[in-house]
């Protein structure tokens, strides 16, 4: 799992990136759409990344009732 949260440092900076490009001045409304949809799918990507390393986090710390019996 090593690579997990340098998937999810990748997204953000991806993330950081387009909204830089979304607040430039000199983009026009059809780009300002294009990129606004380019953030929302990566803040998605971002999203399922996280529950993702949650879900294996929360896997690895503490063993199921049935180990347990």
């Amino acid at each position: 799992m090593p690579e997990s949260p340098g998937r999810l440092a990748e997204i953000s900076e991806q993330l950081d990136a387009t909204a830089r490009r979304l607040q430039d001045s000199d983009i026009d409304a059809e780009e300002a759409t294009r990129l606004a949809g380019e953030c929302a799918e990566l803040a998605s990507q971002a999203v399922a990344e996280l529950d993702r390393l949650t879900r294996g986090s929360a896997d690895d710390a503490a063993p199921s009732q049935e180990e347990l019996l």
